[in-house]
């Protein structure tokens, strides 16, 4: 595990190390003893690096509490990056081959990680049926995730379809409707945003100046509503 400064260990007796990840806290695999034995449960502040692309996996870093995201860089500047919630394992495809991470990893929000070494994670993927379901479910869902972003970028017809499709996407995954319509708590620069959608910051900028124009959409500092999700689909249909 990276060192820093800024990592803190989480004791088992303390309030955070009891709500953590149900895999790795509460024994919902029916395997307590066995984490216990080998996992760290430790808390980062946002902005903190988790891995770097190119560097070796020293073993599993699950998400307990907060989001991270994930990037990959070109050699030319341009990036792309995708968020990772609570109960995923960001650069687990490296940690399973032992390949070097393909992308980077940093703590978007402040939160818990479960750190399990590498052998000993292995190993009880040799032992514990459900501990290996759960695992394999986490690379199905990462690959639907990453072929979604695919589908996005590469089969968008116009930047403002890329920008409708990722609203919608966030309406359909954390939205809560209102009588102004569908809320969104958007915590995100213009800049992460571009990097979703593989465009510039001052093209997401202009987008959303459109789409208010056009009112499909209000903007209250961090908060964003629907107000016309038709016209929103309209753009993707």
């Amino acid at each position: 595990m990276r060192a820093s400064s800024h990592l803190n260990l989480v004791e088992p007796g303390n309030e955070n190390y009891r709500n953590c990840s149900p895999v790795f806290c509460q024994g919902s695999c029916g395997i307590p003893g066995a984490l216990e034995k080998f996992s760290r449960t430790v808390s980062y502040p946002a902005g903190a690096r988790l891995f770097v692309e190119g560097e070796l996996p020293e073993g599993v870093l699950l998400l307990s509490r907060g989001r991270a995201k994930l990037t990959i860089s070109s050699r030319h500047g341009k990036s792309l990056m995708r968020i990772c919630s609570p109960g995923e394992i960001p650069g687990l495809s490296a940690v399973l081959s032992g390949n070097a991470y393909e992308a980077s990893a940093e703590m978007l929000d402040s939160g818990l990680v479960n750190f399990i070494e590498r052998a000993p994670f292995l190993d009880l993927l040799m032992r514990e049926a459900q501990v290996s379901l759960y695992v394999a479910q986490l690379l199905s869902r990462e690959y639907q995730v990453v072929h979604e972003q695919v589908r996005m970028l590469a089969l968008s017809a116009s930047v403002a379809e890329k920008m409708a499709r990722l609203l919608l996407d966030w309406c359909q995954g954390h939205g809560k409707v209102t009588a102004q319509g569908t809320h969104l708590k958007i915590s995100l620069t213009h800049s992460e945003m571009a990097q979703m959608i593989g465009v510039t910051r001052e093209t997401v900028t202009r987008l959303l100046s459109e789409f208010k124009h056009r009112q499909i959409i209000q903007l209250h500092g961090s908060s964003l509503i629907i107000s016309d999700r038709t016209a929103l689909e309209s753009i993707v249909n």
